[in-house]
């Protein structure tokens, strides 16, 4: 099979990884809200019912505690359901059964029941919708011992971490961002570029480390490449796994660099980018020639629509900020 065999979208990338899982495990199903006729709000299911049938991709009420408490019944009968979250603000109604439930199972067992379930989440911004349709819930999940939380973006970190996450026996929270769905790239079936727990460089540099998940990977990449042309050199790191966090990277880079540049389109009060702020300001701080930075979300509610822009971060943040770590 040839190495890179097409481009495509991260929601049809994502399609496929789930096209392949169901075709390779009968006890594999998808349950969610108009995921099955409709093929998902994004077309991320679509075509995926007609091939494998009701009975494997389920329409189900819109009630996401009904949906997550089910996936929670199937996988101790030895199923391994994936669950699509319609908006990332519908998540917390099912809340409960996942930090309470879902979390615990394995433990409450001493191991003996595993949870094999995966729960997509499209999350985060720039799409320009209403109220409790763009939000990054993501800290709440991987503050919960017990869950697995990744977020890919890129489509061909979709294509092969949603299968390494359906073949993990441990619960995983997939979350999936909103707008980057839409933007084609490679996608290499023969081998997964990075396992599903690792952090990945993605662009080398020698001045400045910055680290981003999901959508933020994009203007971290536009920021380096704007840096570039003025003779700053950045090193852009993928988090892709937000629980367990893969350290190891992140430290030869901090090393290599000194400096540390953390973003998130999520708050930064009580978040991702402050647990790993805190985390190489412990393991790295010698090799540190200036404080790590945050770039982050405002500690507001998100805003209206119209407004969003304002509010979620862009390279021109991430570049004032990595002008202040240079300024030390």
């Amino acid at each position: 099979m040839a190495a890179v065999a097409e481009e495509l979208p991260m929601a049809k990338a994502l399609n496929a990884g789930l096209r392949a899982a169901l075709a390779a495990d009968d006890h594999v199903l998808l349950m969610g809200e108009d995921i099955g006729k409709l093929g998902g709000v994004f077309r991320v299911t679509e075509g995926l019912q007609e091939e494998f049938g009701v009975r494997r991709v389920i329409d189900t009420p819109l009630a996401e505690s009904g949906i997550i408490g089910t996936a929670i019944g199937l996988a101790m009968r030895g199923y391994r359901p994936v669950c699509e979250i319609q908006f990332d603000g519908f998540i917390f109604p099912g809340f409960d059964q996942i930090t309470t439930q879902l979390a615990k199972m394995t433990s409450r067992t001493a191991g003996a029941v595993p949870m094999p379930v995966v729960i997509r989440v499209p999350y985060g911004g720039h799409i320009g919708a209403v109220e409790h349709h763009q939000e990054s819930p993501e800290a709440y999940f991987a503050h919960t011992p017990g869950l697995r939380v990744v977020s890919p973006s890129t489509p061909n970190d979709g294509y092969w971490m949603i299968q390494e996450a359906i073949a993990s026996n441990d619960p995983v929270l997939f979350f999936e961002p909103k707008s980057r769905y839409w933007p084609r790239g490679p996608i290499d079936f023969g081998q997964s570029a990075a396992a599903l727990h690792a952090t990945r460089v993605v662009r080398t540099g020698t001045d400045v480390t910055v680290i981003g998940h999901g959508a933020m990977v994009a203007n971290l990449l536009q920021a380096a490449q704007l840096a570039a042309e003025e003779g700053v050199s950045i090193e852009v790191l993928d988090l892709r796994s937000l629980s367990p966090v893969d350290y190891a990277p992140i430290l030869t880079s901090v090393e290599k660099t000194g400096r540390l540049v953390v973003c998130q389109e999520a708050p930064g009060f009580a978040s991702i980018g402050s647990e790993i702020a805190a985390t190489i300001a412990e393991r790295a701080f010698f090799s540190l020639e200036s404080p790590v930075l945050r770039v982050s979300g405002f500690d507001t509610p998100y805003p209206p629509s119209k407004i969003e822009s304002f509010y979620l971060p862009d390279a021109d943040r991430v570049l004032e900020a990595v002008d202040r770590a240079l300024a030390y």
